[in-house]
Parts: C-alpha cells; structure tokens; sequence
C-alpha cells in the first residue's frame, strides 16, 4: 500500500461560514491547508480555533491578503508559490455581498465585481503552474442565485445603474462562466462551480428564506474539493450533483467574450503572473 501524501489546498475566505468549516473538514481527512482571510488577525483567530478544535498546526498554513486589494492578491499568489512546489487545489470560496451604495476598488473596480469575481480569476491565473505541477483542481464557489444575474457588458462596473443584489448575482453567474472557461482553457487543470446550499451564514439573508447548518454545505465543498474524487471538469454543480447552470454559462460566445474582458481587465498583471510562476 502506497503512503498517504496529505494534499494541498487553499481556501479563500476560510476565517468563518463555510470556508472555516470546510477548512476544518479538509484538516479531518489529512489535508495540508493553506488558510486565507482578509487579514491577519482573523487568520490567526481561525488557525487558533482549529487547532483548539484538534487541528495538527503542521497542517495550518496561514496567509491573509485583502481582495479589494489586486496588489494583496498578487502577493498572496507569490508567497504560495514560493512556499509550495505544487498545489493539489484551489476552492475559490472568499466573496461578499455589496454595500448598499457602489464603492470603487483603489483598482478602480466596483468592490462586488472584484472580490467576487476578478480577485479569484487573478489568483487563479497566477496559481495556475502550481495547480498544473499537481494537475490540479479549481473550485469555484457559485450560488443557485447565479441564474437571476445578467451582464451589461458596456458597463460590467455598474458606473450607471448600481443595485447591491444585481451586484452580487452578476458576479456570481461570472465567476461560474470563468469556471467554464478555465477548463476549456487548461489541460492539466480540473476546474467546476458548486452551489454548496442555502445555510445559515452572513450571506442567508440575500435568499430570503431558512438556510440548513453549515456543515452540511461544508461537507459538499471538501468532498468535490478532494482531488481524489471524479468530478467533470467545467460543470456547475448544486450539492454533490452537476446541474443545469444559468443559459449563459453554456453560451460559447459569451463565455468568450467574458474570457477576453477578464484578461483585458487584469492585464496589468501579466508581469505579476510570470514571476509567480
């Protein structure tokens, strides 16, 4: 019997709601995770907690960036990548529902469409030689509510007509179609979007309705986040099962066009990306 080689995983948003406990899953099953939070008090209280909660502190790495900040994102990418050879997964979990007023990014972008949406393509894209040293997998975090969204695409920022909701679902529906796209777009890397369920945490509010324990949506996330199991790479899930995502996201033109306004909107980044590989 081959020994057991504990994988890697980072989990953005990991400080509370199901990114904590989806962290503290991952850590049952053996997993090394890399634990991110907006900052470092937070991470340091999440590590604190699982640890006192039976962890191995072995197999806690902390690391805190900020993703209204792109210039934490990119540092976090290279502090990964100088740490670790390979990166068996990466679960995009880390997101926000917007202010009740728009606020611009000191990168210029809506705050919603950053964190939600570009933050994770960027890490993604700078993590993207770790993941394929492990052929690898991207999680995507989406949410049922990615259906009700759409894209103005002359005014992806909302500059003229902002609605904290319309925010929140157009990130949401673009974060599943970049998950589409990433597979098309690698060969050595899995990547899917999985709405976890309706739980109780910061984000019930929003579904206006009773939301199941968190553990339950957990388990879902650290199961389809094991690279171990099969899952089929580009799909939207909902629970354990693939399912029929927003008409958008199977749209190959859109899926495109979103591809290339990505790039267009990170490419300031290019630089960042290489010397993180």
């Amino acid at each position: 019997m081959s020994e057991f080689v504990p994988p890697t995983i980072l989990v953005t948003g990991a400080t509370s709601g199901i990114g904590y406990a989806t962290a503290r899953n991952l850590l049952d099953a053996g997993a090394m995770v890399i634990l991110h939070g907006p900052d470092s008090g937070s991470v340091a209280q999440a590590a604190a907690r699982l640890v006192a909660d039976g962890a191995d502190p072995a197999q806690i790495y902390p690391i805190a960036a900020d993703f209204s900040r792109l210039a934490d994102v990119a540092a976090l990418a290279r502090e990964v990548s100088a740490k670790f050879d390979y990166l068996d997964v990466l679960v995009n979990n880390a997101g926000l529902v917007g202010p009740k007023r728009r606020i611009v990014t000191v990168d210029g972008n809506e705050l919603t469409f950053q964190v939600n949406y570009l933050a994770p393509c960027l890490l993604t894209r700078l993590l993207t030689p770790r993941l394929a040293a492990a052929q690898g997998r991207m999680v995507a975090v989406s949410s049922g509510l990615h259906r009700t969204g759409n894209i103005n695409w002359s005014d992806p920022q909302r500059i003229r007509f902002y609605v904290p909701m319309a925010a929140y679902t157009q990130s949401k529906l673009t974060l599943t179609m970049f998950a589409r796209a990433y597979a098309w777009n690698q060969d050595d890397v899995t990547a899917l979007s999985v709405h976890p369920g309706i739980v109780k945490t910061d984000l019930l509010p929003i579904y206006s309705r009773v939301g199941g324990p968190i553990d339950e949506a957990a388990a879902v996330l650290a199961r389809l986040s094991w690279p171990d199991v099969e899952v089929v790479n580009g799909a939207y899930y909902e629970g354990l099962l693939p399912a029929s995502p927003a008409p958008l996201v199977e749209t190959d033109s859109a899926v495109e066009q979103l591809w290339k306004l990505t790039h267009q909107l990170l490419g300031q980044h290019r630089t960042v990306a290489q010397r993180a590989a």
